[in-house]
């Protein structure tokens, strides 16, 4: 209903699906990839912001807010005379609607394995064995085409999954480019495996077209253009396990695009897994079941800069044109 000031009544935010973003939190530093909905609320979802990746759809989209409020009681008969949070908590949970390394990453809780091509008479494993050799990269390599020269172009084929990456270098810590993959809590477990960074990067493309020795991929690798000393693998697919150390962490935003024209978003600064790798069945035409990634997520906090509170999420609400406020 519209006012005598051509403004219109605003209403409940009505929408069809939700949309998710994902983007890397530093480990090292702990810092997480700020959305500042004032500045980019608006976005295309088609073209989300750098850094931040679009993940799709998803199904199922649940937040829960679990801070606990305490009651602060004094006088005599004793009353409640003011409130504090006595407890911080959210959750996230939801279903990708495709499958993906992102998602599969998200979804598995701990290291997203690379299932690397296997040398010839490796032993067998369960996340891979021996992989083959790595192939270096040319300098003039960039994030869509990597250039590894004839001879090494002739071993791979249109279609072919590659990780590139550097050399483990027998260290420990945080590993993989763009994002941090994995830890490694001991360097003699994982011995002198060069191939081990490249086993867990998300830094991970397909080939397109190969043409005079340079492999075309389909889409940018995540970490841009090759860093020196990083060399490419093929692979056949991606493996995660029950059980690890390490929990993946990411920044996240979800839009909800509402049909009067406004937009929800939700930003947690920083989302860590909470669930090892789960699957949901959803009914297609009989007997067809569709196989869902559910991930489940805790927040954890950031420091707002406006005034130093530490905080676990950014609810925004971008009204529709006119409506009122």
């Amino acid at each position: 209903m519209s006012g005598a000031n051509g403004l219109v009544a605003g209403v409940a935010p009505v929408t069809r699906r939700v949309r998710a973003y994902f983007a890397p939190v530093n480990r090292v530093t702990g810092a997480a990839t700020i959305f500042d909905a004032a500045q980019s609320g608006g976005f295309a979802l088609d073209a989300p912001p750098a850094p931040w990746v679009d993940l799709g759809w998803v199904k199922n989209f649940t937040r829960r807010c679990e801070t606990k409020v305490t009651a602060m009681l004094a006088g005599a008969p004793v009353m409640a005379q003011s409130q504090v949070r006595a407890e911080v908590e959210a959750t996230v949970s939801l279903e990708f609607e495709r499958w993906g390394k992102l998602q599969l990453a998200l979804a598995s809780g701990t290291q997203q394995m690379n299932l690397l091509k296997t040398a010839t008479g490796a032993a067998a494993n369960g996340s891979g064995g021996v992989a083959e050799a790595a192939i270096a990269l040319n300098p003039d390599s960039t994030a869509t085409a990597l250039d590894v020269g004839a001879t090494a172009a002739a071993q791979f084929s249109v279609g072919d999954l590659v990780a590139v990456d550097v050399d483990y270098g027998g260290t420990t810590g945080y590993v993989g480019s763009w994002v941090s993959a994995g830890y490694v809590k001991s360097a003699a477990a994982v011995g002198a495996n060069a191939n081990y960074t490249r086993r867990v990067t998300l830094n991970v493309g397909r080939v397109a077209g190969i043409s005079g020795g340079v492999l075309q991929l389909g889409a940018a690798l995540p970490a841009g253009a090759p860093a020196a000393g990083m060399q490419v693998s093929p692979l056949v697919g991606f493996v995660d396990r029950e059980g690890g150390s390490f929990f993946q962490e990411w920044s996240a935003l979800f839009v909800m695009e509402g049909e009067q024209g406004d937009r929800v978003l939700y930003h947690y600064p920083r989302l860590q897994a909470m669930q090892g790798s789960t699957e949901k069945m959803a009914a297609l035409a009989e007997p067809l079941e569709q196989v869902r990634l559910a991930g489940a997520f805790r927040a954890l906090p950031v420091k707002d800069a406006a005034d130093g509170e530490m905080v676990l999420c950014f609810r925004s609400y971008l009204p529709a044109a006119m409506s009122g406020v």
